[in-house]
């Protein structure tokens, strides 16, 4: 059964100062790819281009996407932003992940 995938406020929050200091239209992509350590890895980028199979999840101005092949890899994710003391960054919550890496961006199903 395919599960929503969410977007939580602090990754809104994060998304929003992003666009406010590059003082430009920036979406949040995330997208699953083949490779990585442990066999897909998440590729998470700004970009500005939107197309019409994108799933769009938003919250005011600030837009996540996640294209239309990557869709059922992050049924019931949820991207977050992690400030921590080793730096900052959007990770993402999958239950679909069986394993992955020590790295964070390369999982197995």
């Amino acid at each position: 059964m395919k599960m929503p995938i969410s977007v939580s406020q602090g990754a809104f929050s994060r998304l929003s100062e992003i666009r406010a200091e590059a003082g430009q239209d920036l979406k949040l992509r995330v997208a699953v790819l083949g490779g990585g350590c442990s066999g897909f890895q998440y590729e998470i980028t700004l970009t500005e281009e939107e197309t019409d199979e994108d799933l769009v999840i938003t919250d005011g101005e600030s837009r996540v996407l996640i294209d239309e092949v990557s869709q059922p890899f992050l049924s019931g994710a949820v991207i977050d932003f992690e400030d921590a003391l080793v730096g900052a960054r959007f990770v993402i919550e999958n239950p679909n992940a069986v394993s992955s890496c020590g790295c964070g961006t390369s999982f197995s199903i």
